[in-house]
């Protein structure tokens, strides 16, 4: 697999692991129940849960809310890339740490797993439990090299294409796209929202965005804009090789969430939130600690600290699973069975020729590929004078840069309650493109030192954010910052990414598997299943955990509900063109609205 160029193999990805954690921040006691765990040589649970991230807590609840006995063995820190990372030494005078994270977390409207679960997390005082510590955005903003364009959650009463309509135009006018090209942007999204199903995963999944939009035969604006920009930003995946399918249904999943808080008859009908919510404190704060402690209520087990190693195989079967820590000191694990809730470049490791020659498909994991989206924190003294109250796409920096405003949205009195009293505000940003070179430095981020990547992308976003007579961001608010430690930095070589993101590149689909294996107690619950949402996100994650625990449902021939599964919607206004497309597409022939653009003439 290469990532932006660059091999990461088998040994070089566990050698980074290695040198990662000199940075990585662990669970604390209160957290890590098995932190004394070094001392059992042997563990026996009905279920093996190996991964502590969304998709590993999500199996453990859904499964021990229905009696089954569950341990979690986490080698790092539960809650995965969505936990928060407290950097250490910064608080003093009785103060917490300051809030780091791998990234900002956002929960767009259209997620119905990650909410569906936070609901079942009981907080005091909290009717809706965890689910009441989000917080609706109320505008976005699409920032370009010479200008900035607001969008805030909208419906056209002329119905949804001209909502889609309105919205493209507004970002293809900011950008300076040509009003013809634009035109013909919006035909290619109607010829999605009007394909089958099967054309769909029959075409569109095989064909890379770049190519579907035709971005070769426009200009500059329209293939910076449309062709990459906004799958860079948005989905961290580059337009010449990421999937029109999984582009096409989150452009569809943006738009109608955006719909749906401005109309409630929308919001009854597709079941969606606010189309950008956030939470109102650190991840860890706000979810992720009453998620451990209700699922310790549950009778869940953690064991922190160890990774899996080794499944061993007999007769078909997974007879046992080795997990070793830091100091090479191993633990053996005896399950019914065993869930493998890890990302794929975890995965494919643990998964040896003897596991795949028990479950031939897992092979095809080697060809899914990942890239880098990591975070950087700064920690200011104050806020904006104008703060954006929702995220800030930076559609033309190099660096494919997002950020949120975290004191907008956070309850808690940062300076009382985070470092050494001068915080009041945290700027989140996500870096999406990690090789190509910056505006401060002319270098990648992949090689530049960790200052020099605060550096530029503090550099990136004051370009982005300030004009000429509204001065956003100043260096005299900056008090320090915080790279995710993943991003690990070698001696006279590039920079990796312990934590890469999975990829949804051009007919990927075929290489993702369900959450069964071949192996009948073995079972998938990451990301890079199969699953409705189709995009490596918390959403993703916790909806392959759900499709694990019903597996093992099925399996044991328990007699208990299964987890509910929440899916995209769709207007049923298009069903009927669909249905339509599905003849044509049958039949060998283009969508009806499906046409084929001549060179713009230089």
């Amino acid at each position: 697999m290469k990532a932006g160029g660059e091999e990461l193999s088998r040994r070089a990805f566990l050698a980074g692991t290695v040198t990662a954690g000199a940075y990585a921040y662990l669970a604390s006691p209160a957290l890590a129940s098995g932190r004394h765990s070094h001392r059992h040589r042997d563990i026996a649970t009905r279920v093996a849960v190996l991964g502590g991230g969304v998709a590993g807590l999500t199996v453990a609840h859904e499964l021990a809310e229905r009696g089954f006995k569950v341990t979690v063995f986490e080698p790092k820190a539960l809650g995965g890339k969505a936990r928060s990372i407290p950097v250490p030494r910064t608080g003093v005078g009785g103060r917490r740490d300051l809030p780091g994270e791998h990234g900002f977390r956002f929960f767009p409207g259209f997620y119905k797993n990650v909410p569906d679960t936070m609901r079942r997390i009981p907080v005091p005082g909290n009717r809706n439990g965890v689910f009441d510590h989000l917080v609706d955005a109320r505008q976005e903003l699409f920032v370009f090299d010479d200008g900035q364009a607001y969008l805030l959650p909208s419906f056209d009463a002329h119905g949804f294409s001209e909502g889609i309509r309105s919205v493209i135009t507004a970002i293809g006018l900011a950008s300076h796209v040509p009003p013809n090209e634009i035109e013909y942007f919006v035909r290619k999204i109607l010829v999605f929202q009007t394909s089958s199903d099967a054309r769909r995963v029959g075409e569109w999944e095989k064909v890379p965005w770049w190519d579907y939009v035709n971005a070769e035969h426009f200009s500059r604006e329209y293939q910076r804009t449309f062709g990459n920009g906004l799958t860079k930003d948005l989905v961290a995946a580059k337009g010449k090789k990421a999937s029109t399918r999984t582009i096409g249904l989150m452009a569809l999943a943006f738009v109608y969430a955006g719909m749906s808080q401005a109309s409630p008859q929308i919001r009854a009908q597709s079941g969606y939130g606010a189309a950008d919510r956030l939470l109102d404190a650190p991840t860890n704060e706000a979810w992720i600690h009453p998620w451990v402690a209700h699922l310790r209520r549950l009778g869940v087990k953690f064991v922190i600290g160890y990774r899996a190693s080794k499944l061993r195989v007999h007769g078909g079967r997974i007879a046992g699973a080795t997990l070793v820590d830091k100091r090479g000191r191993r633990v053996r694990v005896k399950a019914d069975h065993y869930v493998a809730a890890m990302p794929v470049e975890r995965a494919r490791v643990l998964f040896d020729d003897a596991v795949r020659a028990a479950a031939p498909e897992l092979v095809r994991l080697d060809r899914l590929e990942y890239d880098y989206m990591n975070g950087i924190q700064f920690f200011l003294n104050r806020l904006p004078p104008h703060p954006v109250q929702g995220h800030v796409a930076y559609l033309e920096s190099p660096w494919a840069l997002t950020s949120i405003d975290q004191g907008v949205f956070w309850k808690r009195d940062l300076a009382a309650t985070y470092g050494d009293g001068r915080l009041r505000d945290i700027l989140s940003v996500d870096i999406s493109d990690f090789f190509t070179p910056g505006i401060l430095y002319r270098k990648a981020a992949v090689d530049c030192t960790p200052g020099q990547i605060a550096r530029e992308c503090w550099a990136q976003v004051k370009q982005g954010l300030n004009a000429q007579n509204d001065v956003e961001l100043s260096d005299d608010m900056l008090i320090g910052w915080h790279l995710d430690p993943a991003v690990v930095f070698r001696r006279h070589k590039r920079a990796i990414s312990t934590e890469p993101l999975l990829i949804n590149t051009a007919g990927s689909l075929a290489h993702r598997p369900h959450s069964t294996t071949a192996i009948p107690n073995l079972f998938l619950a990451a990301d890079y299943v199969r699953c409705d949402v189709d995009l490596a996100t918390m959403e993703g994650a916790n909806e392959a955990g759900r499709q694990a625990a019903n597996a093992i449902l099925d399996r044991s021939r328990a007699n208990a509900t299964k987890a509910k599964l929440g899916t995209l919607w769709e207007p049923s206004e298009y069903d009927s063109a669909k249905r339509v497309d599905e003849q044509l597409y049958r039949a060998g022939k283009p969508n009806a609205l499906d046409v084929v653009p001549g060179p713009v003439p230089a």
